[in-house]
């Protein structure tokens, strides 16, 4: 569970709480885009105000809970930049953080309420419900529970209970739930009792449902502020009853709005293409997926692609959150993984990860091909990153066929190159002469020009066929970035070396 602000209360106590927290991740999946944004609106809310950030995991539906899940939240988390204070791995004063490890905290809850009068035991058998559904199926009605056990009387329910009958415990719902003002939403109320039936709070394995399970954490772990999508507002008006019931003060809630796909459909965390660990395989940077959850939604003073969590922290503004929909547009996903690549390879202490982790790329990928030890040289590596800053989305881009040319030696024939000009000889040792005589490292713009100037040393080739020529002496491609980028990138030795073999082949 994302959360924020740190209190005083401890369950069974009064007082004003202090921590804030979003709906919880089910470990029914692993964590996907949607779950990403609800805890990134959490943690930034938590570090406006200084709180703590909690991890909470709702796994009291034992029959959907994937192997693995669990860690793989915690893990994806941290991955992002957002490793929680307080979480089942990191433990914490208001744990444990797993709800199927509080069950004895929400038996006795359920108990008090029946005491109370607010909650009775409901001995319906699976069958009779699934009558009840299909009846008012049949009439085009919203199927509900009828209440029929709340009006057994005590001594009913002792018969039951004494002829080992399976029971459940069901929440009373009464009229007269109280309006409440919703942080985004603005004024709020819906009298559940009118169109719901009594719900179940307690299952009859001895595990809560979401209804009590969340009121009862939020209250004895001090949360003070709840963050969660806005398909939990209708039922804000029953978390307020079991509150009402429990005599606890409820915290104050704001409902983010809807994130859906391009096209206006619910996002889904069966996609897969919405699962932080395949994106993380396929190169996207957690700076890029935090940046494009929030740059389609609303909360912030400014809405420029490129912020980092620091400047989404310092941006945002809970006031600032609209009712809209946010549409997430995954195509522009790659163009903002370019922005913060780009970011990374421009900071210093950035760069040198993106050095070692592109040097293990380039061992993986050409390992076999003997890469020359120039190339995995710090230096080189470096040089080829800050060149290409800009120009590539990913890093796994540099190590493509386009860029082959880059980490082996192309095999390319003299014929080859006096098919494009017969002045082969010529402006090999042109270019050769060009690069033993700047001692200088030059920048692409200034290569430009000396090459310009060399092309009109030749007799008969014109600058776009020597241009080609260079290109495919160098990397052994037709297409490629520039001629003057690829020989700045290489370095005046490799440009000579690469030429000479050319020429001599």
């Amino acid at each position: 569970r994302a959360g924020g602000l740190r209190g005083e209360r401890g369950c069974g106590a009064g007082g004003a709480g202090g921590r804030a927290r979003g709906r919880g991740p089910t470990p029914v999946s692993f964590l996907h885009l949607g779950g990403l944004r609800t805890a990134l609106y959490n943690y930034i809310f938590a570090r406006k105000h200084r709180g703590t950030f909690v991890l909470r995991l709702e796994d009291t539906d034992q029959s959907r809970v994937v192997p693995g899940a669990a860690e793989g939240i915690e893990a994806m988390l941290e991955w992002a930049g957002m490793a929680p204070d307080e979480s089942p791995r990191r433990g914490g004063a208001f744990g444990p953080y797993q709800q199927s490890r509080r069950l004895e905290l929400y038996r006795r809850a359920s108990e008090e309420l029946v005491e109370k009068g607010a909650a009775y035991r409901c001995f319906c058998t699976p069958q009779r419900l699934e009558l009840l559904r299909r009846e008012a199926l049949r009439h085009q009605q919203t199927p509900r529970y009828d209440n029929r056990c709340r009006h057994l009387t005590p001594k009913e329910v002792s018969e039951k209970l004494s002829q080992g009958l399976d029971w459940v415990v069901r929440f009373r719902l009464e009229r007269g739930a109280e309006p409440f003002q919703d942080l985004v939403y603005g004024w709020s109320r819906h009298e559940v009792a009118d169109v719901e039936g009594d719900p179940v709070i307690l299952k009859g394995d001895g595990f809560p449902t979401y209804h009590l399970a969340n009121v009862v954490d939020d209250h004895c772990m001090g949360i003070s502020h709840v963050l969660r999508g806005t398909e939990w507002l209708a039922s804000t008006s029953k978390h307020l009853l079991l509150y009402r019931a429990f005599g606890w003060d409820p915290p104050q809630f704001a409902h983010l709005p809807l994130l859906l796909g391009k096209d206006g459909g619910k996002l889904s965390k069966r996609q897969g293409d919405i699962s932080l660990e395949r994106l993380a395989r396929e190169g996207y940077l957690p700076q890029a997926l935090l940046d494009i959850v929030t740059h389609c939604g609303s909360g912030f003073t400014e809405n420029q692609m490129g912020r980092t969590l620091e400047e989404l922290i310092l941006q945002f503004e809970i006031g600032r959150i609209t009712t809209h929909s946010a549409l997430l547009d995954l195509e522009k996903l790659p163009e903002f993984n370019r922005i913060h690549l780009s970011r990374h390879i421009q900071n210093e202490g950035l760069r040198q990860k993106l050095i070692r982790e592109l040097q293990l790329l380039v061992e993986q990928v050409y390992g076999d091909q003997h890469v020359d030890k120039e190339v995995l040289e710090k230096s080189y590596v470096e040089r080829v990153l800050l060149l290409r800053k800009g120009h590539i989305s990913f890093l796994k881009d540099l190590v493509s066929c386009d860029y082959s040319y880059l980490w082996v030696r192309p095999s390319v024939s003299r014929e080859q190159l006096r098919a494009i000009s017969a002045e082969v000889d010529e402006i090999g040792k042109l270019v050769m002469g060009l690069m033993m005589r700047q001692a200088a490292v030059w920048t692409v713009e200034e290569l430009n020009k000396d090459l310009k100037s060399l092309q009109k040393q030749s007799r008969e080739t014109k600058y776009s066929s020597m241009m080609k020529l260079l290109r495919l002496a160098l990397s052994g491609k037709q297409h490629g970035p520039s001629v003057a980028e690829m020989m700045v990138t290489l370095g005046p030795s490799e440009v000579c070396e690469r030429m000479h073999r050319a020429l001599s082949s």
